[in-house]
């Protein structure tokens, strides 16, 4: 019988294609000259010193920068594709790692897509599907070997959670010393930053709300509220979970609209998807349309339309579960057209009624 449930699903696999999105986002929409470039206090174009001199960048010479990054563009379309995790995972955090640390300015989106990319690497070694996207067969061999590389495997995605839920906590603590979160106006300095703040299009939209009192003091706080939330996701219901998702997730597309920070919005959206998303839970994308199996003569039912996923989380069964509600459902209909011939029921009895006291003759 498993005890621990299985690591790779389609979830997993999902915030492995996220964290491949976020670098390949930069690599492939910046030019070779805009990401390797001297900056204040370093002479050379590539960052290639400490640990970051193992860099796919540092092994080529300047000339080759520009093939090295069409290479890293192909080793990451292959990873977001999810195919063969376990042969991609070692490139993908080689190459994650070296865009962080090479490059000339990196920002805290390419830090967490390398740390996010090296912890996922861990469970994709002991992926064994050819896309991540895949089911794992059902009748599966497990050995004591096999229980063991999915409980080690499993357990990078434990630290994943565990470093979101610091990494959100972190956030949102470092900015309460400062006087402009605390008084709910510190949104007004940065969507009127000309840098990161709100682009041409949307400031018509973004103008009327920085410039009302309430208006920024919710964009200031509401993201604090969030932050603190996902922090403690884990001690949560996972229904609660569900909810800290979606507002999560609306929280990060926001940061990436108005900031243009897009590298960042989907490493986090990575983070979230292991973080909230129960661990071996799978993606459920349509109704399933197989029917239940029934339930024991005198068993206890299980009831329809559960929205909270706590037993298993895996959203899927809450998908077949709105599927047999809707049949359910049509049975009920049914039974409430059936009264219409209930007279006829009594009727059919008398003739059954001779045979009752057949055992008292044959005793006479």
């Amino acid at each position: 019988m498993r005890t621990i449930p299985l690591p790779w699903t389609a979830v997993y696999g999902l915030a492995r294609t996220l964290v491949a999105l976020a670098t390949l986002g930069t690599v492939l929409f910046s030019s070779t000259d805009s990401l390797f470039r001297p900056v204040s206090g370093i002479e050379e174009s590539v960052s290639c010193g400490g640990v970051s001199g193992i860099g796919v960048f540092c092994l080529v010479p300047e000339d080759r920068l520009t093939a090295a990054r069409l290479l890293c563009v192909a080793v990451l379309l292959v990873v977001a594709s999810g195919w063969r995790p376990r042969w991609t995972a070692l490139p993908h955090a080689w190459v994650t790692f070296s865009v962080w640390g090479n490059i000339a300015i990196s920002d805290g989106g390419d830090q967490i897509a390398t740390i996010l990319a090296l912890l996922l690497s861990l469970t994709a070694l002991g992926d064994p599907r050819r896309f991540h996207w895949d089911r794992l067969p059902a009748d599966r061999a497990e050995t004591p070997v096999s229980r063991a590389v999915a409980l080690g495997c499993l357990s990078a995605l434990v630290v994943v959670r565990v470093q979101m839920s610091l990494l959100y906590f972190q956030a949102c603590v470092a900015k309460l010393p400062h006087a402009e979160w605390a008084d709910g106006t510190v949104m007004w300095y940065w969507a009127t930053h000309p840098a990161f703040g709100a682009p041409g299009l949307l400031q018509p939209l973004v103008d009327p709300v920085i410039r009302n009192p309430l208006g920024v003091a919710a964009l200031t706080w509401v993201p604090l509220a969030i932050e603190l939330g996902l922090a403690v996701a884990l001690l949560l219901p996972q229904r609660w979970r569900w909810r800290l998702l979606a507002a999560g997730v609306l929280f990060h597309f926001s940061i990436g609209l108005m900031m243009g920070l897009w590298s960042f919005s989907f490493a986090m959206w990575a983070g979230l998807v292991v973080l909230c998303c129960p661990l071996g839970a799978h993606l459920a994308l349509r109704r399933s349309d197989t029917a239940p199996e029934p339930a024991a003569p005198g068993g206890p039912t299980r009831p329809h339309g559960r929205s909270d996923g706590d037993d298993d989380g895996s959203g899927e069964g809450d998908a077949a579960g709105e599927g047999d509600g809707s049949r359910e459902g049509g049975g009920d209909a049914e039974s409430r057209r059936r009264p219409a011939a209930g007279p006829a029921e009594p009727a059919e009895q008398p003739a059954a009624s001779p045979a009752v006291p057949a055992p008292a003759r044959a005793g006479d």
